[in-house]
């Protein structure tokens, strides 16, 4: 005799079911307890990959503290076009357990690494910058277009750097980076940020030198203010002259996997958000 689909006592399946694919071949699913299964309730994941994969049970699972399946790990998970199968049953010596299933596709769960080998190189003469990388390791693409990737650059805090700033004062930026799925059946979710990149530098005064600056500016600012307002000259001698600013520019090198992109810049007080479009070849 067939068992009914939907058998079994209620709140005995398992809830929040969620599988991550991580560190391109590794998959890690996780539940809970139905709320009102019995205690001696034990748990049963199997999945197919796709339909033409046979069905295959967890090899191993993640127990809690009453050795109750409440995970798995799988390795060596490949992401395919179609959508994966999976399945939670139980079973109780007291009642039957009512099953979990779920189909999900495997590229939206992955959780995209951040890109590699970022190279910063700046050109103080044309007051420019260009960034480099490599996209992501993923599961199942390599083509550069699949991306997009957003840049994080600040000021670096710390010491004595934010404390003398100087129009001519070279500084010292960190930059960060991490990308998301554009098209090619990509996760749009944005991944991690990528290790800190420091670049550019900081010019370092000695002590005595901003002593002397710290008594000679006030006398130099006093004598200058008193002399430009006895001859009605205070507009003209300080001119409102916006600063340089620089630029970040990226540049695709010989290697086909570095990116040649257009970048967008935000900027703020100390920070500067770069949004990055994937041009594709």
């Amino acid at each position: 005799m067939d068992i009914p689909v939907f058998a079994g006592m209620n709140g005995s399946a398992i809830e929040n079911f969620s599988c991550v694919i991580y560190n391109i071949f590794l998959m890690n699913c996780t539940w809970q307890a139905g709320r009102d299964a019995p205690a001696d309730t034990q748990y049963f994941l199997y999945w197919q990959e796709s339909r033409e994969d046979n069905q295959k049970e967890c090899e191993l699972y993640i127990k809690d503290e009453n050795f109750r399946n409440t995970g798995c790990i799988f390795q060596n998970v490949s992401i395919g076009s179609e959508k994966a199968y999976f399945l939670v049953n139980g079973s109780s010596k007291d009642s039957l357990i009512q099953f979990y299933d779920e189909y999900i596709d495997l590229y939206k769960i992955e959780k995209l690494m951040p890109p590699s080998n970022i190279t910063v190189n700046c050109d103080e003469i044309k007051n420019a910058c260009m960034i480099q990388w490599q996209r992501p390791q993923i599961n199942h693409s390599n083509k550069d277009k699949c991306f997009k990737y957003e840049i994080n650059i600040k000021y670096k805090e710390g010491g004595n750097s934010n404390v003398y700033l100087r129009s001519n004062t070279r500084k010292k930026y960190i930059l960060r980076m991490r990308a998301a799925g554009s098209a090619c059946f990509v996760n749009p979710a944005w991944g991690e940020w990528s290790a800190p990149v420091e670049f550019g530098n900081e010019e370092i005064i000695s002590s005595s030198v901003w002593i002397l600056l710290g008594v000679a500016t006030p006398l130099l600012a006093t004598i200058t203010i008193f002399f430009s307002k006895r001859t009605a000259c205070w507009k003209a001698a300080f001119p409102q002259i916006p600063g340089p600013k620089p630029a970040f520019l990226t540049q695709a090198d010989t290697n086909p996997e570095l990116m040649e992109s257009k970048i967008q810049s935000i900027t703020s007080e100390n920070e500067e958000i770069v949004l990055v479009a994937d041009m594709g070849r």
